[in-house]
């Protein structure tokens, strides 16, 4: 069962307080809510597993045909070396030839460099070329266990980590103005126009970025974010006391520890100044752990659980936000919102 399961049963029996459901009816209804929830993480957990071993499969394909490059390339070094050598022999014996040709005077006077020149130290090409061969046991052997390990270890890691997972709910109060929420808190996009919303002093009035209601000011905590579909965002965490009128730089100096994808493909930590970040697959979703005592801010491939960034040696000082930006919505190419997606409740 997923936390957000539980929470959704809790709130479903809470709708029907004023209604005339039998027990019976509830029951059924809350049983099929349960069931089409379950069903859904157990495809995306599945999903995952899929996903694992594909790049298994690729990142072991490529190492094979790496070796594979290296050594045509040996091969070919060793084969252009090898034609040089036999072309300077040939030379050698067409030199040889017209000096046995000569008068016998000629020849006995150049006996010497002839003789020198006569030595061939060229090799045995079969002797040459070890190590030509792809090394197939580095490839073959133990290839299951060595996978399986490999999974275990992240999925023991990442058992680790969502055990810390909390129920970000977003908080309207600090929305921008142009932001679109969803009504259960959990999506963010940019509209484009306003939406009338009164100004606080918690509220941003000119990026376009939101926090999360709960703060913390201790301990580890854990939240997963479906990007997907989008060109541009940016997320991670904030203090409270950061700047919420004028521009803002985000930047640790700034009091926000954030990564960005800018322009479809350019991802970014914004670590002041910014670390480009070189990620072989475009992650879907990502999850952010935050340890505050450790001072430790760490982003991931949720799907993947590939480390993207990690914060170290952060002083946080105070309560600290999830933070969230979907960036503008670009004539429709970044409309997608910012998802913040249920984990399953580790056993």
């Amino acid at each position: 069962m997923s936390c957000l399961q539980e929470e959704v049963i809790e709130g479903d029996s809470k709708l029907h307080k004023n209604h005339n459901f039998s027990p019976t009816t509830e029951a059924a209804v809350d049983h099929k809510t349960q069931a089409q929830h379950t069903e859904k993480m157990i495809k995306e957990e599945f999903e995952k597993f899929h996903q694992f071993l594909q790049d298994e499969e690729a990142a072991r394909l490529a190492a094979l045909w790496e070796e594979e490059e290296q050594k045509s390339q040996m091969m070919k070094k060793k084969i252009e070396k090898m034609g040089r050598e036999i072309s300077s022999l040939s030379d050698t014996i067409r030199a040889i030839e017209e000096k046995v040709g000569a008068d016998d005077i000629t020849f006995l006077q150049n006996y010497k460099s002839t003789v020198e020149r006569a030595q061939c130290t060229l090799q045995d090409p079969e002797l040459r070329i070890s190590g030509a061969q792809i090394n197939v046991a580095k490839h073959l052997d133990n290839l299951k266990f060595r996978v399986w390990e490999k999974m275990q270890g992240i999925v023991q890691y990442r058992m680790e980590v969502t055990k810390y997972a909390v129920d970000v709910i977003l908080d309207p109060d600090t929305a921008h103005d142009r932001l679109i929420l969803s009504a259960d808190g959990k999506q963010v996009r940019h509209g484009g126009s306003s939406q009338s919303r009164p100004d606080n002093p918690k509220r941003f009035d000119r990026v376009v970025c939101i926090l999360g209601k709960q703060g913390f000011t201790s301990g580890r905590f854990y939240y997963e974010v479906q990007v997907s579909g989008k060109t541009e965002w940016a997320l991670g965490v904030a203090r409270e006391s950061i700047n919420r009128k004028g521009d803002i730089t985000l930047s640790p100096k700034n009091g926000l520890w954030v990564i960005a994808l800018r322009n479809g493909d350019e991802y970014k930590a914004l670590a002041g100044p910014s670390v480009v970040l070189s990620l072989k697959e475009k992650p879907e979703r990502v999850g952010v752990f935050v340890d505050y005592e450790a001072g430790l801010v760490s982003f991931y491939d949720a799907d993947r659980w590939n480390l993207i960034y990690s914060f170290w040696g952060v002083s946080f000082k105070e309560k600290i936000y999830p933070f969230f930006s979907p960036s503008l919505h670009d004539g429709g190419k970044n409309s997608s919102p910012l998802i913040i997606t249920p984990i399953p409740c580790p056993k």
